[in-house]
């Protein structure tokens, strides 16, 4: 019709009203239509979720369900009706489309950590010709239309089931996607004896490190296959698909291959013959055999991007683990310079970058998230002060756990602290540094961490650096990061966690670092300029570095070179001794 020169009426969807009332809870959802798109497998078929709980998570619905997932053919015509493609117990988190008329439907609840998908058959669109449009105005928008009672929900069965996404070795993978003939995001799918299987990828991460691979789920048996992973000393992820076979398997793909000294790389490999070999072992333990024992197939590299840093090669890297004294496993990746000898060199000063999290088990808490095969860019923030002579401790672990009905937070302080012990006695043990030459930083929520530590953990770290940050929990009054109560629920935890009010207590130096311009609502520079104030006042050493026009993370020259300077010059005073 445009083409044509007869541009359609325009066609209202929905009138949303001002979103002032939402409920602050995680699991909370706006009123009304959200999440609003179309089909991709066929033309002309919106989909859309709306609340059916009023988006209240303390609501609890009578049948069960929070969310209803709605679709609507065309013409989308006065008198049109819309139909139900789900409902939901849980909020909804997304559609995928495989062929025309399959769907994976997913859903998720935070408060329990868990997310599922769902395969159903909503069949193909009824999409028709062109008719009326809807009216504007009361009672005309789209997402308001008459529901179909005649037609049926339908079914749907689960076949991903994560009950804690916080238990990464457990995860099977997401569903990897291509672009369809019109354009649009399709799910890719594998034929297997005339049924259809979809192609998953995930981080790989285990007790080893995280490993890349691609994997084939039986969506009758929810059997997950593994065809191809990454295995050391490289580290590699499949980045794009050049070429199929005829059931839907990858036979050329593109590889983004590094390894710790070697700056990440494209290749094209050809995976089919590995792939072959595991599809034809019917023995699982074999088939994870064969993933790690197969001849890494022939590649040609289409990158050759050079080391960055070609000073830092050689670096030594270790991907550590340890255990606080409640018994929480901890891991950290550890840094040393290139030159330097434990045995002559002794002891040298150690700079800690850490950013806490939180969990509800302690048993996932501990889980290795990363891979000691992976390159270190030099642009990550700690490891700069490798080339000035410390040893870094990147990524400790500071898990703040709640078990079961507690929250995570009625214990930070406890558990940070324990943490952050825990690191300290580490490092020291292992010789690489001494008590007294131990710098503990961070940005955002670990500049919060590392003002707190010095608050309660005094004479722990010779020096903290905090870029940032917010102090003061009175600023954020309606949660934060993981903290679903308001300050007036639990006016005790925001006090006894804002390290504002216990300026007091810091015994060691503190460099505060701020944008000028931080637009981020929990950070806002003020927060910054507050802590500084209420420190100096108390006679404390700190200061208070200001960047023009930078706003949550510093991206100016000028910037990131004065961090740098003020950095090492606090570092170098405190714990070079």
């Amino acid at each position: 019709n445009v083409a044509a020169g007869k541009a359609p009426a325009p066609r209202r969807f929905a009138t949303i009203p001002l979103l002032d009332s939402i409920p602050i809870a995680f699991d909370s959802a706006a009123p009304g239509p959200r999440n609003v798109g179309w089909r991709s497998d066929c033309p002309e078929t919106l989909v859309w979720a709306e609340a059916a709980d009023g988006g209240d998570p303390a609501v609890e619905p009578e049948d069960g369900v929070r969310d209803v997932v709605y679709q609507m053919h065309a013409p989308l015509a006065e008198g049109s009706k819309r139909t139900v493609l789900a409902r939901l117990p849980w909020r909804y988190l997304g559609v995928a489309w495989l062929d025309a008329g399959h769907a994976v439907v997913g859903e998720k609840w935070y408060k329990k950590r868990s997310l599922r998908w769902h395969l159903l058959a909503p069949g193909e669109s009824e999409a028709k010709e062109e008719g009326e449009t809807v009216l504007m105005g009361a009672g005309g928008d789209v997402a308001s239309a008459e529901v179909d009672s005649s037609v049926a929900v339908p079914e749907k069965r689960i076949i991903i089931d994560r009950p804690n996404w916080e238990d990464v070795y457990s995860d099977q993978g997401s569903f990897v996607s291509k672009s369809n003939d019109a354009g649009k995001s399709i799910l890719r799918t594998v034929k297997k004896d005339g049924e259809t299987h979809f192609l998953l990828s995930g981080s790989g991460a285990s007790e080893e490190g995280n490993m890349p691979f691609m994997a084939v789920l039986d969506p009758h048996s929810l059997k997950t296959t593994r065809l191809w992973q990454s295995r050391p000393p490289m580290y590699e992820n499949i980045a794009s698909f050049l070429s199929e076979d005829e059931t839907g398997l990858p036979e050329q793909v593109i590889l983004r291959r590094e390894s710790t000294d070697l700056n990440p790389n494209y290749h094209i490999s050809d995976i089919s013959s590995g792939i072959e070999a595991i599809r034809s072992e019917p023995d699982e333990e074999k088939q994870k055999e064969l993933l790690q024992s197969l001849p890494r197939a022939s590649s040609l590299a289409i990158t050759t991007f050079k080391h960055p840093a070609p000073d830092s090669i050689g670096t030594k890297k270790e991907y550590v683990t340890y255990e606080r004294a409640d018994g929480v496993k901890l891991n950290a990746q550890l840094y040393l310079p290139a030159n330097y000898n434990p045995e002559t060199d002794g002891p040298i000063p150690l700079f800690m970058w850490a950013y806490p999290r939180e969990f509800k088990d302690a048993a996932f808490a501990g889980q290795k998230r990363d891979s000691p095969h992976r390159f270190s860019f030099p642009s990550r923030v700690p490891l700069y002060w490798l080339t000035m002579g410390y040893a870094i401790l990147d990524g400790p672990a500071f898990p703040i756990v709640g078990q079961g009905d507690e929250e995570p937070n009625d214990t930070f302080l406890e558990q940070l602290v324990a943490s952050a012990q825990a690191a300290v006695d580490f490092v020291v043990s292992r010789g690489v540094t001494s008590r007294d030459t131990i710098a503990i930083g961070g940005h955002s929520y670990g500049a919060f961490m590392t003002a707190n530590l010095l608050a309660h953990a005094p004479g722990l770290f010779a020096c903290g650096v905090a870029q940032s940050g917010a102090y003061n929990r009175s600023l954020t009054p309606f949660g934060f990061q993981s903290e679903e109560r308001t300050m007036w629920e639990v006016p005790e935890v925001y006090t006894k966690m804002s390290p504002y009010f216990n300026a007091h207590k810091i015994q060691d130096p503190l460099l505060l670092i701020h944008g000028d311009a931080d637009t981020n609502p929990g950070t806002l520079t003020l927060q910054s300029e507050r802590m500084f104030q209420a420190m100096k006042g108390h006679g404390k050493v700190c200061k208070f570095v200001n960047l023009p026009f930078e706003q949550h993370g510093y991206r100016g020259y000028e910037s990131v070179m004065h961090s740098l300077a003020e950095v090492t010059e606090w570092l170098d005073t405190y714990c070079k001794k």
